[in-house]
Formats: C-alpha cells, structure tokens, sequence
C-alpha cells in the first residue's frame, strides 16, 4: 500500500531519532569531535542531492552504521522499519569480529554483488568520508593512512560501477582532486 507524503515524513522522522538516540555519545575522530549522527545524515542529503527518494535507501543510510558502531541489531532494524530496510543495512554492515585488513579486502570483493540500493548508500557513504577526509583528517591519521583510504576506496568505488551517474561523477571528480587512479 502506499503511503501518503505525511506517513513517509513521519517514518523517514522516526527513523532519523533512532540513528540519533543511538549514535548520541559517539563522535567522530575529527580534531572537532563532530557529533557522529551528522555522518548517517550527510549520507541521506548525498542521496537526496542525487535525486534519490526511494525512502528505504534514504532510511538505510540513516541506520547504516547503527549495528557496526552501536548495540542495535538487525531484528530490531526489521522490527521499527521492515525487512528491505534491515536487508539494505545489512549488507552495508562490516562484520567487527573479523580483522580491519579482512573487512576491508572484503568490501573491494563483495561491492559489485549488493543490491542497487545497497550500492547507492555505499557510494553516498564513501563520498561523505572522502569529502570529510578533504577537508579534516582524523586526529592520528597521517597523510600515508588518508593516502591509503582514497586509493582503498577508489577500489571499492570501481567495484560500484553503473548503479548511480551523479554520485560517481562527484566520486570521480574528487579522486581526479586527489590524483588517485
């Protein structure tokens, strides 16, 4: 059944509160402790900038890190916000017992098999922690890790190829800034 323009604003709301109240101590490793929450919002305006109204997308990119970075779970995903939702989010979700190196080789691996809109929340995602990492650089990062990040990325990026044209030309554009090939 679908749902009035009313209903998606007050779901789309409530979703946003959850990913606040969940993410309400975290902050992110930048030298201005930036509240953590302006990272799942930053991902759905990309979306959104982009011409993406699909509600479950924009609603997975607000629950994207809930399960990596807090004590949420995928049945309580699919509980407040239904299946496709919990299934969008899941696939974005590293699994935290394995290794950093192996997550990450994994990401590279896997990018060209998720759903569509797994993949456009992937891509929104990498150009939010790009585009941040353009601007500030994580306390104890050095230059060699932000370095290594755009080119780890670029390879997860290349592997997301065909899902969306405006967000892989701003992907596009900022490894061209930053001479990664």
């Amino acid at each position: 059944m679908e749902q009035t323009p009313g209903e998606m604003i007050k779901v789309y709301t409530k979703c946003m509160n959850f990913a606040a109240e969940k993410h309400r101590m975290q902050r992110r490793l930048d030298p201005e402790e930036t509240p953590y929450i302006n990272h799942p919002i930053g991902v759905a305006y990309i979306l959104t900038e982009a011409g993406i109204t699909d509600l479950e997308v924009l609603q997975a990119a607000l629950l994207h890190d809930t399960v990596e970075d807090t004590d949420t779970t995928f049945e309580e995903i699919e509980s407040l916000f239904g299946p496709n939702v919990r299934s969008i989010v899941q696939e974005v979700t590293d699994d935290k017992t394995l290794p950093k190196q192996q997550r990450k080789q994994l990401q590279i691996e896997r990018a060209a098999s998720k759903s569509h809109q797994a993949k456009l929340v992937k891509l929104a995602d990498k150009i939010y922690n790009l585009r941040d990492l353009q601007c500030r650089k994580p306390e104890l990062w050095t230059d060699e890790r932000c370095r290594e990040y755009f080119h780890w990325a670029k390879q997860v990026c290349n592997n997301l190829k065909g899902t969306n044209a405006k967000l892989e030309s701003i992907l596009d554009d900022i490894f061209r800034q930053e001479n990664v090939n």
